[in-house]
């Protein structure tokens, strides 16, 4: 039987294979078969996904703790736009919800910030983070502010508000032909790194509990790490990314 093996220095993303922050260069994980992966349950090398934890009907409210928020994670779309019912299978994860509640907030030094998010708002937030509850009939998700990507309160993307030293990126288009003239497949278009900056958060905390301000600014054409962020559609087709500001390389002009 093959086995593969991933190696990664922080995380592993492919189409159609789910990204695993927090593995390290010296991790390798070895698969023999995809096939014996259950649903609800994955492990590699101690990280573990698993279904939603169900809390009773006896508990009627869920308080969360420092800067940490929680999300009433947004229904997946079981129609196309055309009124097609989809599939399970076919159902994408909205990666988005309300926010129904908030914690006090978090000390930096001596300061105490409050979270910058309010109940009642729409937000996007990284894939394969925070711990996953099934609460008053509905899944939510108990996750720190910081791993908000930005708030959207429209269902287009290019509204993306984003959050401390968030980047959102429109991502350049793939290239229709090689150097030689030759037209490029679909499959055979490599995923381009580069992309023009959209909207930029209001920078990450110092010490003092102060913003510090981002190197990039909306218009700028930057190269940024290939296997960073997380990847969103806009209402017309156009692809988009969400990253940290860390995660680019460089400008490009």
């Amino acid at each position: 039987m093959a086995t593969t093996q991933l190696t990664a220095s922080s995380s592993i993303s492919a189409k159609g294979f789910a990204s695993f922050e927090g593995l390290r260069s010296t991790s390798n994980v070895k698969i023999a078969s995809f096939g014996h992966l259950k649903q609800n349950m994955m492990s590699f090398h101690g990280l573990v996904v698993k279904a939603a934890t169900v809390v009773a009907p006896k508990y009627t409210s869920i308080k969360p703790l420092s800067d940490r928020v929680l999300v009433k994670i947004k229904t997946a779309e079981e129609k196309t736009v055309g009124g097609i019912l989809l599939p399970t299978t076919a159902q994408s994860n909205p990666q988005g919800g309300e926010i129904v509640a908030v914690g006090e907030g978090r000390l930096i030094g001596k300061s105490k910030v409050e979270i910058s998010v309010k109940t009642g708002t729409q937000v996007l937030y990284s894939k394969y983070t925070g711990t996953e509850v099934q609460f008053d009939g509905s899944k939510h998700l108990i996750l720190k502010e910081d791993d908000i990507v930005g708030i959207l309160e429209t269902e287009d993307m290019k509204d993306l508000q984003p959050l401390n030293d968030r980047v959102l990126i429109k991502v350049a288009e793939a290239e229709e032909k090689t150097a030689g003239g030759l037209f490029l497949s679909e499959s055979s278009k490599e995923k381009p790194s580069i992309g023009t900056v959209v909207a930029v958060g209001p920078g990450p905390l110092d010490e003092e509990g102060n913003r510090k301000s981002l190197s990039v600014s909306p218009g700028n054409i930057v190269l940024y790490s290939k296997y960073a962020g997380n990847d969103f559609k806009g209402a017309d087709g156009s692809d988009f990314i969400t990253l940290r500001a860390s995660d680019i390389m460089a400008v490009l002009s």
